[in-house]
């Protein structure tokens, strides 16, 4: 990582003006990547916040004085725009119910304790029944998941798949299965609370103790509630979902949750069967079958039993929450279990660390996890002029044997808003990162809602702040609510700069699901150039992708100041795999169908013309 603030494209002016999922690509047991099909894109939407009208945006509102969206929102109109943005599937964020403030005692749901409530509309990923969805959702709360039930068809009907989350790692502390199958026991109803562990137990305890509420937490901020008394009772205290093992967790800790016990000891040894090494090559059928007489944790046997529960529903996959708090071999028996039912379906993890991503591909049987701590880092340290892009080449190089399945997004509900001055900037920044997010690899493209309209999650909603558009508060999201339009979702009150955007993203993304060489191959072309090229500037990146059908050269620009002027370099090597003769090619931009260069083949090296504006990219295709 290079932090010299003397790169010309970074955060200095005054220097910068001196300067197809599984199914789509199929890996054999020599593990070689053959392109069957074309590029998914993933479009991400916080449920709850997706269909608010409401412009109020009062720190710490009340659903009544903010708003909330619902279900019925996602109308045959929204959802049909979402699919020629160019869409595949859409993440449904916040779909199960979670812990919230909320009056819902009337459908036999129980009110939840302030103290142990993140914000006021409650963070998503503090589960507290897995057998229904979130009652805010619904217009008619006792029948939520008949609404529910109706947008998975309406999804469906617009030719969209839909994910929702499980998270496995661990539940809210308040959990209560009202809506549990027949047969089905809550997490923690035979569990022997006497010890730390047991194998079979679904939590973790601290024995002889309660739960302490942390110090420092201010639950409504300030706000008078008859549950609200700095108290919860639980005895004993269970671990918290991050794995604290105090009985007062932090106020920095998930002290709303608590761990899920995987039969993992206390010590970090595995207290179940082990995968053998070389099940790393084999099917998801050959999982099955590993497991179908092994003798497993009841944790495991609960979250399969929940996700085979959506899958019967028509859920089409699952983002599984800090997946990599939870072994491989869960993944592996869950994950089975799921493709058994509809071998089609999409499994995306969430999953930083790099030295586990391929044990959780192909022992955990992943499709996808976040290209987060590689690709998405190294874009950011780039537009805030921390590092170069050429890096860029090495993560991929390092990472050719998993790139399919290393999902790249720029924006998402953790992270800070692409277009937030603590991100890029301006949207229009973030242009030459979505360029190279989407199309250098094969893998799946993520867009958070309101990030194709340059959302910059300016509001402090009151438990969220800015910079990140919160997921515990009732608040509305203005640039996607200018695309609403108050439920025209017609773009309508976009601004014109907001209209360009769209614009950029529904081409780009149209063309990436559309393109075989985005399925092909990738060889950067920036070494030689960066080596040789007089007027390649710091910011600027170039590579190639092709299939046998289809050859591009991508290069963009990252410095938002400078103009660049250069004769980009074709390597010899790459005009042989292209099998192309001397002579002069006419390559076309396919993001805007108007510029157009010349690229000359003399003595078997390419060379093209190039002039590029600050922030602009070319996806020129021969």
């Amino acid at each position: 990582m290079i932090k010299n603030k003397t790169i010309v494209f970074g955060i200095s002016l005054v220097l910068l003006a001196a300067a197809c999922k599984t199914k789509n690509l199929k890996m054999n047991t020599e593990k070689k990547v053959v392109a069957t099909e074309k590029k998914i894109v993933v479009y991400q939407v916080f449920t709850r916040l997706f269909g608010n009208k409401n412009t109020n945006n009062k720190q710490w509102g009340t659903i009544e004085e903010n708003g909330v969206g619902k279900f019925n929102d996602f109308t045959d109109k929204a959802l049909q725009e979402i699919k020629d943005l160019g869409v595949n599937y859409i993440w449904y964020t916040g779909v199960p119910h979670h812990a919230l403030i909320g009056d819902y005692s009337a459908i036999g749901v129980s009110n939840d304790d302030p103290d142990i409530v993140k914000g006021r509309a409650g963070s998503p990923y503090a589960v507290k029944d897995y057998y229904n969805v979130n009652p805010d959702l619904a217009v008619d709360p006792a029948n939520r998941l008949q609404e529910f039930d109706a947008l998975v068809v309406r999804t469906h009907k617009a030719g969209l798949k839909l994910l929702i989350d499980i998270v496995p790692n661990h539940i809210a502390r308040k959990y209560e299965g009202k809506s549990n199958p027949l047969g089905v026991k809550d997490f923690g109803a035979d569990d022997d609370v006497t010890v730390e562990y047991k194998r079979d137990n679904n939590f973790y305890y601290i024995p002889n103790s309660q739960f302490e509420v942390p110090d420092e937490i201010n639950p409504l901020n300030g706000e008078v509630n008859s549950l609200s008394d700095s108290k919860f009772y639980e005895i004993p205290a269970k671990w918290t979902g991050n794995g604290s093992r105090l009985a007062r967790p932090d106020k920095n800790d998930w002290y709303e949750t608590v761990k899920v016990n995987y039969g993992i000891r206390p010590d970090g040894s595995k207290d179940f069967p082990q995968l053998p090494a070389e099940y790393e090559t084999k099917s998801y059928k050959v999982h099955f079958e590993f497991w179908k007489d092994k003798d497993v944790p009841d944790s495991w046997k609960k979250f399969r039993d929940i996700a085979l529960y959506w899958t019967a529903k028509g859920v089409d996959g699952f983002r599984y929450d800090m997946a990599e708090m939870v072994p491989y071999e869960f993944w592996s028996y869950m994950n089975s279990a799921v493709k058994m039912k509809n071998p089609d379906a999409f499994l995306l993890a969430e999953v930083y660390n790099p030295n586990e991503y391929r044990n959780y591909i192909r022992l955990g049987k992943m499709d996808y996890l976040y290209d987060k701590v590689e690709t998405y880092d190294k874009l950011k340290d780039i537009i805030q002029g921390k590092s170069l892009p050429d890096g860029l080449s090495a993560i991929q190089l390092g990472m050719k044997d998993i790139e399919h399945h290393m999902l790249h997004f720029l924006d998402n509900h953790d992270e800070q808003r692409l277009a937030s001055p603590e991100f890029a900037g301006t949207p229009e920044k973030g242009k030459p990162l979505m360029v190279v997010s989407t199309t250098i690899s094969s893998s799946p493209t993520m867009v958070y809602f309101g990030q194709e309209v340059g959302e910059a999650g300016d509001e402090n909603a009151g438990f969220g702040t800015h910079s990140r558009t919160s997921i515990f508060d009732y608040v509305g999201v203005p640039s996607h609510q200018r695309w609403m339009n108050n439920g025209k979702f017609d773009g309508g009150i976009l601004t014109e700069r907001e209209k360009d955007l769209r614009d950029f993203y529904k081409r780009l993304l149209n063309f990436s699901i559309n393109s075989s060489a985005l399925m092909g191959e990738f060889e950067e072309i920036q070494t030689i150039n960066r080596q040789s090229t007089a007027g390649f500037d710091p910011g600027v990146y170039s590579y190639t992708r092709w299939s046998d059908t289809e050859k591009l050269i991508v290069v963009t620009n990252f410095s938002w100041i400078n103009s660049s002027s250069f004769e980009l370099i074709v390597p010899a090597n790459i005009i042989k795999k292209w099998n192309l003769k001397d002579g002069i090619y006419t390559i076309t931009d396919q993001l805007y169908e108007i510029s157009k260069a010349k690229l000359e083949v003399l003595n078997g090296e390419g060379k093209v013309q190039i002039f590029i504006a600050p922030s602009e990219s070319f996806i020129y295709q021969l």
